[in-house]
C-alpha cells in the first residue's frame, strides 16, 4: 500500500505527472468491463525515462504498478486489482515518424489508433488493425492486448504490424527489441512476446509499426438471411471461394432488434440475421470481387444482397455495426462480453448452442462479430443480481467453444474476467512455463499483478 509518507516521496521524485486527486483516481478505476478497482495514485509520464524512474521506485518500495492506455478494454486488464499506482500512457501521444519509403511508422503508446490510420492515409499508406474502439483506443493498449478487429480477416492483428518496440521492464531497465525492417530473426522474438502480454512483462513506450499501401477502392454489401444459422453457414462458402474479403461481420436477430430504427432496409422475418461484407483492392478487382461475394451469398440462401453504393451508405452500415456493442452494453444492468473463436466450419455449431445456454441460465445472449475468422462475440446480459449466473453461463460457453476446437479469446485478452477459465484451455505444463516467464521478468510480481495467469 502507498502510505502518506511514500506518496510524498513519490511526488517529489516524479513531479507534477503524479496525481492523487479524486477525479484522476476515479477515471483510472474502471474500463469497459464494468469492473471497478481504484488505485491510490495515477502517474502520467512524458517519456520512457520517467517510467524507468517509476519502476525503480517500485523496486525500492515494493508497490504494484498497473499500465493503462485509454481504458477501452473489456477484461479489466488495466485496473489496479491489488491497489498501488496506475501509470497512464495517454500523454505520450506523438507520432514520431512516418517513413513513406520503407513503410514504417514510429509512435508513442498513447497515439490513438485512428490518428495513425488517418496520418498514414494522407501519404497513401494503410495501418489495418481496427478494434471497435479504434477512434479512442491507443496503440500501446492495442499492442498490450494484441488487438484485432474486422479487418484482421484479411490483414491480421496488431502483432502482425509490430516490427519492434521499446519497453520498460519491471526492474526499471529500458529494453529495445525487434527490428525496423520487414524481416529479422536474430535471437528470440522478445517483441512478439511483449505484444499480447497485457502489461505483465513490461510497459511499452515506443512502437515501430509496419504500414502497407492503402487500398484504392473499397466495396461493401449486406446479405440478409432467414436466420443466424443460414448466415454463418454462408461464411465458409465465402472464405473458400478464392476471394479474401477485408471484412465479414455477423449480426444475429437479437442484435438487430437493438438497432432496428437505424437499418436502411426492412428485415425479412422475425429471425433474420445478416452478414456485412467488404472487399478492397484496385477498382476493377474490388467491383468484380463484391459481385462474386454477392453471388455466393445468394447461392447460400441469402434472401437479398444489398450493395452500399457510396461512402455515406458504407459508413452508415459500419456505424450500425459499431453501435451494436454499445446498445447491448446499455440494455441491462449486467453485461459480460466474450470474444470466442471457433474454426470457421464450426461457427454454425456455436450458434446452435447459444439459445440453449440462454434458456438454461435465464439470461439474454447476443452473437455478432468477425465471422470471417471465426471470432464470434457472445455478449450476455441480465437483470441486477444475475452476474453469478452470467459467469456460470460463460464457463459453459468456454467449455462448448473448446469442445469445438476453439479458444476463449481472440482479441480482448484475459485480464481479470477470463482468468478463472484459463486452466480450461491451457495445460498445467503450459501454465507452468508461462508462470516461469512472468517470474523471470518480474520476480516480485509488481507489474500488473493479478492478471492473466493464476499465481
Amino acid at each position: 500500500m502507498l502510505d502518506t509518507a511514500l506518496l510524498d516521496d513519490l511526488g517529489r521524485a516524479l513531479g507534477p505527472g503524479l496525481r492523487l486527486d479524486q477525479a484522476a483516481l476515479e477515471a483510472a478505476a474502471t474500463d469497459d468491463s464494468g469492473l471497478r478497482h481504484p488505485p491510490q495514485a495515477v502517474f502520467f509520464p512524458r517519456n520512457a525515462d520517467e517510467i524507468a524512474r517509476l519502476m525503480g521506485l517500485s523496486t525500492r518500495y515494493g508497490f504494484p504498478v498497473t499500465p493503462r492506455g485509454a481504458g477501452t478494454g473489456l477484461c479489466g486488464g488495466c485496473l489496479a486489482r491489488e491497489g498501488g499506482l496506475v501509470v497512464d500512457t495517454t500523454a505520450m501521444a506523438r507520432i514520431l515518424s512516418v517513413d513513406t519509403i520503407n513503410g514504417v511508422a514510429v509512435v508513442e503508446p498513447g497515439v490513438v489508433t485512428k490518428t495513425l490510420r488517418d496520418a498514414a492515409a494522407t501519404v497513401g499508406l494503410f495501418y489495418p488493425p481496427d478494434p471497435a474502439s479504434f477512434a479512442t483506443c491507443t496503440l500501446g493498449g492495442n499492442a498490450a492486448t494484441n488487438a484485432g478487429g474486422p479487418a484482421c480477416v484479411k490483414y491480421g492483428v496488431t502483432r502482425d504490424y509490430v516490427l519492434g518496440l521499446t519497453a520498460v521492464l519491471p526492474d526499471g531497465e529500458i529494453l529495445k527489441t525487434g527490428v525496423a525492417t520487414r524481416k529479422g530473426v536474430v535471437g528470440y522474438d522478445l517483441a512478439g512476446l511483449l505484444v499480447g502480454s497485457e502489461g505483465t512483462l513490461g510497459i511499452i513506450t515506443e512502437l515501430t509499426l509496419k504500414l502497407i499501401p492503402h487500398p484504392r477502392e473499397v466495396r461493401t454489401a449486406v446479405a440478409l438471411f432467414a436466420d443466424a444459422r443460414a448466415a454463418v453457414a454462408a461464411v465458409s462458402a465465402v472464405m473458400t471461394s478464392g476471394i479474401c474479403p477485408s471484412a465479414v461481420e455477423f449480426l444475429d436477430r437479437a442484435c438487430l432488434g437493438l438497432v432496428t430504427e437505424l437499418l436502411p432496409f426492412k428485415l425479412p422475418g422475425d429471425d433474420a440475421a445478416l452478414l456485412l461484407l467488404e472487399v478492397d483492392g484496385d477498382p476493377d478487382t474490388a467491383a468484380r470481387d463484391i459481385g462474386r461475394v454477392a453471388a455466393i451469398c445468394r447461392d447460400s440462401r441469402a434472401l437479398s444482397v444489398l450493395p452500399a453504393d457510396d461512402a455515406a451508405r458504407r459508413e452508415q452500415l459500419w456505424d450500425i455495426r459499431r453501435q451494436t456493442s454499445t446498445r447491448i452494453h446499455e440494455s441491462a444492468p449486467v453485461y459480460l462480453s466474450e470474444d470466442t473463436v471457433v474454426p470457421i466450419a464450426r461457427i454454425p455449431d456455436l450458434i446452435d448452442a447459444l439459445p440453449g445456454l440462454a434458456q438454461r441460465f435465464g439470461l439474454t445472449v447476443y452473437a455478432f462479430g468477425h465471422a470471417g475468422d471465426g471470432n464470434i462475440h457472445v455478449n450476455v446480459t441480465g437483470e441486477a443480481g444475475s452476474r453469478e449466473r452470467g459467469h456460470a453461463l460463460v464457463r459453459a460457453l468456454v467449455a462448448a467453444v473448446l469442445s469445438l476446437g476453439g479458444t476463449m479469446s481472440g482479441e480482448h485478452g484475459v485480464g481479470i474476467t477470463k482468468q478463472p477459465f484459463i486452466d480450461m484451455e491451457l495445460s498445467p505444463r503450459s501454465l507452468a512455463l508461462q508462470q516461469g516467464l512472468k517470474r523471470l521478468f518480474d520476480p516480485d510480481s509488481r507489474l500488473n499483478p493479478g492478471k492473466v495467469l493464476p499465481r
